[in-house]
């Protein structure tokens, strides 16, 4: 079984390479097998990342400087105003949309483009959208996004994303990962509405990431679930994030690894009744390491999990199961986190599988064998191949589902709890 990305209005090319290293257009889920023995930690593993390049611009706004309900300072575009483009005030504010940056917008009539002094590296690219009824405009949003080589947003209707989302929500954020040449001086993202619609950004965020966090070349191939293909994630790809749930936890906005990614938590994932017990750890017992720095997830992340139970005969009856909705005929990148923060120190002790959409990923997941003990974090990244699927009604969305269940030939230790922290997925494109 599988997990799958949120609802996603982004349309793609549905074609795979035939060499199964360089697709030409897909997305994944991450998993990479990582396996080390017994690891130090160091005081460089533990130390937060500073980003070296960091814009917040809250688009639209008349104030030079503005400030989020996080704290957070954000800066303005009001210099960028000419004949083709124009602030804006939404007519409301929905219960759960914060003044900044969603309150105002920066509206395009004509291509419009946004450069960004950056130095070469990742970059995360956010871009923040709150289709409210917006002063002087009688059309409809209907528009492209685009940055160098990369179309990031085809044909996006940022009014009909919302209206169609469930849980139901007022805004979207899309986020991105870009890298940045050396012979680049600026970020460029590029605006194009369709013919008698608009184009609107509330937000824009660009933040530089740790290299090889998610794009990570000949360092890491990736196992495409089902096959025997592997997949590089070279620095021509681009990545949309399409979920980052935090399991057994609560949604929250991470601080402390100097990235500001979104959690969410995973109770609008898990399926049906048999979604075991939330349980919360203790995140001073989370110890990381140089392969697995505190950057790559934060000590929220890895001190909460679900639990199956201590009933041995129980657990044998069922799967811990996620799914998540995503567009057809793309791979998926999917990664998962954890971190064995129990009594469970020697390996064997808690053994369990690993399904992605019905396949097995993993057959004997064991956390102390692949971090080296107890409280050091770790991850591991897979593909999964989305066949493509349109029954005139799902318009070509079906769900991904991830699946974990206790492997029978581990000590009895492992009948007691499965444990997985987060489910980070990555949608992908390359042109």
């Amino acid at each position: 079984m599988t997990t799958s990305p949120s609802h996603l209005l982004l349309w793609k090319r549905n074609s795979m390479s035939t060499n199964p290293m360089k697709p030409s257009s897909f997305s994944l889920f991450f998993l990479p097998l990582i396996l080390f023995s017994m690891v130090a930690y160091t005081d460089a593993s533990t130390s937060p990342y500073s980003p070296t390049d960091y814009f917040p611009l809250d688009c639209g706004s008349s104030e030079n400087i503005t400030t989020s309900s996080d704290g957070r300072t954000w800066g303005s575009d009001s210099s960028t105003s000419n004949f083709s483009t124009f602030q804006s005030k939404a007519d409301r504010q929905g219960a759960s949309v914060e003044q900044v940056p969603y309150m105002t917008a920066r509206i395009f009539k004509s291509q419009f483009t946004y450069a960004f002094p950056v130095s070469a590296g990742h970059k995360f690219l956010r871009l923040y959208f709150y289709p409210a009824v917006y002063s002087g405009i009688n059309e409809s949003d209907f528009f492209t996004v685009t940055s160098g080589i990369h179309t990031l947003l085809i044909n996006l209707s940022a009014s009909l994303t919302v209206a169609a989302m469930e849980p139901q929500v007022d805004s979207i954020v899309k986020e991105f990962c870009i890298h940045m040449w050396e012979n680049q001086t600026s970020l460029n993202i590029t605006f194009s509405q369709s013919p008698n619609f608009y184009a609107f950004v509330n937000g824009i965020e660009v933040c530089s990431m740790p290299n090889n966090l998610y794009i990570r070349g000949d360092n890491a191939t990736i196992p495409l679930v089902g096959t025997n293909y592997l997949f590089e994630i070279d620095n021509y790809t681009a990545l949309e994030t399409v979920y980052r749930v935090n399991v057994g936890g609560a949604s929250f906005e991470e601080r402390d690894t100097g990235m500001f990614r979104k959690w969410q938590d995973d109770s609008n994932y898990i399926l049906g009744a048999a979604a075991g017990v939330a349980l919360q750890g203790n995140d001073t017992d989370i110890r990381y390491t140089p392969a697995t720095p505190a950057y790559t997830g934060p000590t929220a992340v890895y001190s909460s999990w679900r639990s199956m139970g201590p009933e041995y005969r129980t657990i044998l009856n069922y799967n811990l199961t996620w799914f998540f909705p995503v567009d057809s005929g793309f791979n998926y990148l999917v990664r998962l986190h954890f971190c064995e923060i129990e009594y469970i120190t020697r390996m064997n002790e808690r053994v369990f599988y690993i399904f992605l959409n019905n396949e097995t990923a993993m057959g004997g997941a064991d956390v102390v064998a692949w971090s080296g003990g107890a409280g050091f974090p770790m991850y591991q990244d897979y593909v999964v191949y989305m066949t493509h699927q349109d029954d005139g009604i799902n318009q070509g969305k079906q769900n991904l589902w991830l699946a974990l269940h206790t492997n029978m030939v581990s000590q009895p230790y492992s009948w007691f709890k499965v444990v997985v922290l987060v489910t980070d997925s990555n949608s992908i494109e390359t042109y």
